[in-house]
């Protein structure tokens, strides 16, 4: 039904006969001459229609936008004053021999024929409409050609595709699982799997050697605006490898991406130690694109009166840290006041800071807090982050993780805000983190997840389990994880330990993990991996900070499909059929 592309047709095609289907994209009636925009997933040509063909020229005047047509004529050179470099295929039009309407169309929900911004709701709801905009459709073509280009990569490397199973059992993976009820099994019920971790694992042990898969994976998560409820990552597992040989795998793959969909000029990644990126970011997330960094001064303040830094910097759980941002003498205190309001969302309890007018001068300073520390301290905060005339520094202080987030998503947006980007594209390795962390009621858990290997003996983690540090790394880019690994453990006894410390009784370990013990138990080789988020790799090669830019059919923040209007009520039968009985009032 076409020989062509819409947008494909060139000036080399003059004097051609050819044949092209699509969309209606604009109509247009100009003084008995009617023009029709035709619209395909390649771009756009324009066709043009004379009424010395009266039977097509009737059927042109009947067209509408969207309907689908096909088109059959010659391409010619459109006339001097009526070319349009704006268009790919502005130098050439086609003159209509014959029309075939396919399918008629109602006046669709929003405007395609011009960009127009629209609410996403809207766009979502009729997802089959939002498709046909380029901007949607772009981006689905750039996911295919990355997905592509890592297939290549890792199958350049010896690794085989393997599809792991859908429906498996629930593990500890620090999420809720989606679950889905067995008709077989009364009462018992599969998970969605949040990972292929341990079928990976159970590959290498089974000799496979080197796995990957583009994997559907399900989180039963609360949403943010770079996450799904269901998200492809690449998942990647290897047998007799090192940190170092899935580091330079993981970073060979999304630098040839990079280097292949962007502007990227490639350079040494940079490691930097997850305890050196709390300090100096707050976070394990830097975006190294921002020259801010976070500079600890609990030693500098102990001693002062003002309890608002001297009880934080004399608690073990908190810190006080000062942020030096250069020529900010334009922010003025509206700016400051709505920094203080962003902050405090996320916890802080306020936002000290203090103004570099005239460094040395009576008065150069300006600050509210100034009255309140004394001079010597003052100046030892000013010396040791070298400010100068036109600075600003704020100050964080009180519980560390509450000063950590707020101090490092203040970072993240004083960067876009005031345009302090350094570059466009800036990875780097997070390594060293520790094996375990503490929750709120100071219970030890994972912070990848219990099949991580420790980079102690299990003697040495069981006698420190809070000091020991994970062979586990993270690739970041533009504040970003975009993956995470580790080597794994491969000893039943080191398995154990870990279950051990996690709280993890043998009884329960035997019944939800039996079959990896068995497993390590069977002659398992030393191996690792990593997983990187597909839809963010789009997501960033793509120009956008929405993942639900770069999926078909993404679910909203609620975890609903507006399309299909999914989830939905289910019979009562097939509710009786699974064995299940809903404790939700029907309307």
């Amino acid at each position: 039904m076409r020989s062509h592309y819409c947008g494909d047709i060139t000036s080399l095609d003059i004097g051609k006969d050819i044949e092209v289907s699509g969309w209606v994209h604009k109509r247009r009636d100009h003084g008995g001459v009617i023009f029709l925009d035709i619209r395909d997933l390649h771009g756009i040509v324009q066709v043009v229609f004379n009424p010395d063909h009266q039977n097509i020229f009737d059927l042109a005047d009947s067209c509408r936008s969207e309907f689908v047509i096909n088109i059959k004529g010659l391409v010619r050179k459109r006339i001097e004053g009526a070319i349009n470099p704006k268009m790919a295929t502005g130098e050439i039009e086609i003159e209509a021999q014959d029309l075939i309407i396919f399918s008629k169309a109602v006046t669709p929900k929003f405007p395609l024929d011009d960009y127009q911004e629209v609410n996403e709701d809207i766009r979502l709801k009729n997802r089959f409409l939002d498709l046909r905009r380029p901007e949607v459709s772009d981006r689905l073509l750039k996911r295919s050609k990355i997905t592509s280009k890592i297939r290549s990569v890792l199958e350049g490397h010896s690794f085989h595709e393997v599809e792991t199973p859908i429906l498996t059992r629930a593990t500890p993976e620090g999420a809720r699982d989606y679950l889905v009820p067995s008709r077989a099994h009364p009462g018992e019920f599969f998970a969605l799997p949040q990972s292929p971790q341990l079928f990976k694992q159970l590959l290498m042990v089974g000799g496979l050697d080197k796995y990957y898969q583009i994997a559907r994976c399900f989180r039963d998560e609360d949403l943010r605006a770079d996450r799904q409820p269901e998200f492809t990552q690449v998942d990647i597992e290897a047998s007799f490898v090192t940190t170092e040989d899935i580091m330079a795998l993981g970073e060979e793959m999304i630098t040839t991406l990079l280097l292949e969909f962007t502007n990227y000029e490639s350079r040494a990644v940079p490691r930097i130690k997850y305890k050196d990126a709390i300090e100096k970011y707050g976070c394990d997330k830097p975006d190294l694109r921002i020259p801010l960094e976070l500079q600890d001064i609990s030693e500098l303040v102990k001693n002062e009166e003002f309890k608002v830094f001297s009880g934080p910097a004399n608690d073990p759980s908190s810190r006080v840290v000062a942020l030096r941002v250069p020529k900010a003498e334009g922010l003025t205190r509206k700016n400051i006041d709505s920094y203080t309001d962003f902050v405090g969302k996320l916890g802080a309890k306020g936002l000290a800071y203090i103004k570099i007018v005239a460094l040395g001068e009576e008065n150069g300073l300006q600050s509210p807090i100034l009255k309140f520390l004394q001079q010597d301290t003052v100046d030892a905060i000013t010396a040791s982050l070298s400010v100068e005339n036109g600075d600003i520094i704020f100050f964080g202080a009180g519980n560390a993780n509450v000063v950590n987030l707020s101090m490092s998503s203040l970072i993240k947006k004083l960067g876009e805000e005031l345009e302090l980007l350094t570059c466009e594209w800036a990875p780097c390795w997070i390594v060293d983190f520790p094996m375990f962390e503490r929750t709120k009621d100071n219970q030890l858990t994972s912070i990848h997840h219990p099949f991580t290997l420790p980079a102690v003996s299990p003697k040495e983690l069981q006698a420190n389990p809070d000091e020991a540090l994970a062979c586990a790394y993270d690739f970041v880019l533009n504040g970003y994880e975009l993956g995470g690994g580790s080597l794994r453990v491969f000893d039943p006894i080191m398995q154990s330990e870990i279950f051990s410390i996690l709280g993890i009784a043998s009884q329960e370990a035997e019944e939800k993990f039996g079959f990896l013990l068995s497993a390590l138990s069977s002659g398992c080789p030393p191996h690792g991996g990593i997983a990187f988020g597909l839809d963010r790799i789009v997501m960033l090669l793509s120009g956008t900070t929405n993942i639900r830019d770069v999926i078909a059919f993404p679910k909203t923040q609620s975890a609903s499909c507006l399309l299909t209007d999914a989830p939905g009520e289910v019979s009562l039968e097939q509710l009786e059929e699974l064995y299940i009985q809903s404790t939700v009032e029907q309307e």
